[in-house]
């Protein structure tokens, strides 16, 4: 009786600490349809931009549609920190299987899942429909609307952006491109990861000081279909 009595304690106090764990209210990813993007922010300042793939059926969110929903959304459940890059996924469990990327005639979820949970009557059903932002061993079609309803990703890609997140940022979901948007931030002393996965300006030399400002192809803006943050592994 002592040992029920310590295990029913024991579950609502598990249960109490998670529903009081605090939300990512710093970080936010933005993806676009039409430029097959998605930015990752940090309050107001940009993170790193990464190529995707949204639904090939189209935009929606009824269930059974396979179509991507748009609107505002949060991150409900991060799954499968520290799998390997490749890991096969089925029912959110690894089946302990590890794919290459573009591994021919196969298309499971891999590396790493963010599920989404619908803020707005137009998306209530992404939670229940499964949607996600996953890795995926098609690497070729990243880029072009490919999916089955879920924002796929490279897996290394997926990698930096789950542990770049918590659970309860906001996600959006939006049908135009994105909008214009500042240069990405450089290199923090302060935090390692994004030390070895974002790609900052380069420091100018004393030379480059001094002279006056040019454009040039450093100062351009990173196209929206490419990756910016790590190279990809799979």
């Amino acid at each position: 009786m002592i040992l029920r009595r310590s295990g029913v304690l024991l579950l609502a106090l598990s249960f109490l600490f998670s529903s009081c764990s605090t939300k990512d209210t710093e970080h936010r990813i933005l993806v676009s349809v039409a430029d097959q993007s998605l930015e990752l922010y940090k309050n107001q300042t940009l993170l790193g931009r990464y190529p995707i793939s949204t639904s090939r059926f189209g935009l929606g969110d009824r269930p059974g549609s396979r179509a991507t929903p748009l609107g505002r959304m949060e991150v409900a459940r991060l799954i499968g920190a520290g799998a390997a890059v490749g890991a096969v996924f089925k029912n959110r469990r690894q089946t302990g299987e590890i794919l290459r990327p573009d591994a021919p005639g196969r298309d499971p979820i891999v590396t790493r899942i963010i599920w989404l949970k619908g803020l707005q009557p137009w998306n209530r059903n992404a939670f229940a429909r499964c949607i996600y932002i996953h890795g995926t061993p098609e690497e070729r079609n990243i880029g072009h609307p490919a999916s089955y309803g879920c924002v796929r990703m490279k897996s290394a890609d997926i990698v930096h952006l789950f542990r770049s997140i918590g659970v309860g940022a906001r996600v959006e979901i939006i049908p135009g491109p994105l909008p214009d948007t500042p240069q990405i931030a450089p290199r923090s002393p302060t935090n390692p990861a994004i030390n070895r996965e974002i790609v900052g300006p380069p420091a100018p030399s004393q030379s480059q000081a001094a002279a006056p400002r040019t454009a040039s192809a450093a100062s351009a803006p990173t196209p929206a279909g490419a990756s910016v943050g790590p190279v990809a592994t799979r």
